[in-house]
């Protein structure tokens, strides 16, 4: 599974990388750290759960650019379609909402976009973690790389740790099942700047 980010430090906390913040928690939990190859384009970590192999991949190509790193590491690990799921960020849902789509096109997210270009395909599933959409058009590049304050924080957290919770779930379950579960879940929303207080 790939989740989408943004490698340095200055980029750990921003809203733009809720996917690694999701396949560093998985680490975290399965007792594995993530260890970048000489000349690769990402990181990877692999684990277990309930008997079932896991590995985790974080692309280090920038956001916009995350498809190479997905090509490079399915063709580097004899990956296939079947393997992916991508984890990211979503500014189209309220903070803290989640949703498991099994397919389907970018939705305007660059890192979905690149993998979509790069693989030739939108079929593959993806779990998308709301940011909120700011009031302007013109402060999107500040609000994806800037970090979550107070209430949204705290949602943007517990998104995190819910969609960990159906990265291990997909391991066992039937994904229509996980999906039904975790796109029910709404948190209670959150109203201020940048935090629409629909989910949609």
């Amino acid at each position: 599974m790939f989740g989408l980010g943004n490698p340095g430090a200055r980029y750990e906390e921003t809203r733009h990388n809720v996917g690694f913040m999701v396949v560093d928690e998985l680490a975290r939990r399965l007792g594995s750290s993530f260890r970048k190859k000489l000349f690769r384009s990402y990181s990877m970590a692999k684990v277990t759960h309930q008997g079932q192999a896991l590995t985790l991949v974080k692309p280090l190509s920038f956001m916009n650019e995350s498809g190479a790193a997905v090509r490079e590491a399915l063709r580097e690990t004899d990956g296939d379609l079947s393997d992916i799921l991508v984890v990211c960020d979503s500014l189209d849902l309220s903070p803290g909402n989640c949703r498991l789509k099994l397919r389907g096109s970018s939705g305007g997210q660059k890192g979905l976009a690149s993998i979509i270009r790069s693989l030739g395909t939108e079929d593959f599933p993806r779990i998308v973690i709301g940011i909120g959409r700011p009031a302007h058009k013109s402060q999107v590049v500040s609000h994806v790389l800037r970090a979550p304050r107070g209430a949204d924080a705290d949602l943007i957290d517990d998104a995190v740790q819910r969609a960990a919770d159906a990265v291990l779930r997909l391991l066992t379950e039937d994904p229509t099942r996980v999906m039904n579960d975790l796109n029910r879940k709404e948190p209670a929303a959150s109203v201020g700047p940048g935090s629409p207080a629909r989910a949609e």
